[in-house]
């Protein structure tokens, strides 16, 4: 499977640790924030807004933390942060394509801060538009294979505007255009089929395999991208044997 799915079950595992929940609920409140000061506090009538409730609640957030994001957002609460959204692009061990999107309130701090984790790891920081060309914007909804029958699934999936459907050994990955990423995971939901993760992302247009040393590595490298305050989401185009990822995640 790409590496936009294969480092979504690696995240998934490892955002179970209690340790993780703190920065995810920092993440998720900043971009309720920020969709909220972008679009107004509607959620119906802001998409953005709305999937990044949908994501809070998904991480059980509370609900004041919510509404106090959404208020601080439109300006019903005062004080808080200016953040300003940055994509930086580069390249892993390998050649891997890497896409890392921020927020920050001082972009110098976390460009230097970017550079040196692609550094350390085998990876180089490149200019804007090196490496975007090769993903595109789609909504993925993906589910545990042993937990959904398949013919169902993407019978289903089909017949309600999924655009491709990609699967692997444990998971199977429904990728849709994201003007209608809502609709079909609506539809999904109606039919009680109950998904692992859902999301409107960067998915690669193709795969670069990674042997087990520059496999370790990469993966370190976006677990730091991972864990850096700033850091919203981290998107790559490698491919790696599962063997390696239940090592690396042990």
């Amino acid at each position: 499977m790409s590496g936009h799915s294969k480092w979504s079950t690696i995240k998934r595992k490892k955002g179970a640790l209690d340790s993780k929940r703190g920065k995810i609920f920092t993440k998720i409140i900043k971009e309720i924030t920020l969709a909220a000061r972008l679009g107004g506090g509607d959620i119906e009538g802001n998409s953005r807004l709305r999937q990044a409730v949908l994501a809070a609640k998904n991480e059980n957030m509370p609900k004041d933390n919510i509404e106090k994001a959404i208020k601080k957002g439109t300006g019903e609460i005062g004080g808080g942060v200016a953040y300003e959204e940055i994509t930086y692009e580069g390249y892993g061990p390998g050649g891997v394509a890497v896409l890392v999107e921020v927020m920050t309130d001082n972009k110098n701090r976390t460009v230097a801060e970017i550079r040196h984790i692609f550094s350390k790891h085998g990876g180089n920081l490149g200019e804007n538009g090196c490496v975007s060309w090769l993903f595109d914007k789609k909504g993925s909804i993906i589910f545990e294979r042993k937990s959904i029958d398949e013919d169902v699934l993407m019978e289903l999936a089909l017949e309600v505007g999924a655009e491709d459907i990609r699967e692997d050994e444990n998971e199977i990955e429904i990728i849709t255009d994201p003007a209608m990423y809502e609709s079909v995971r609506d539809a999904l939901d109606g039919k009680g089929l109950k998904y692992v993760q859902a999301s409107v992302s960067m998915v690669p247009q193709n795969t670069i395999k990674l042997e087990e040393g520059r496999a370790e590595q990469m993966l370190k490298m976006i677990d730091k991208l991972e864990d850096n305050d700033d850091v919203q989401n981290v998107y790559a185009n490698f491919d790696i044997d599962d063997e390696i990822v239940e090592k690396f995640n042990s």
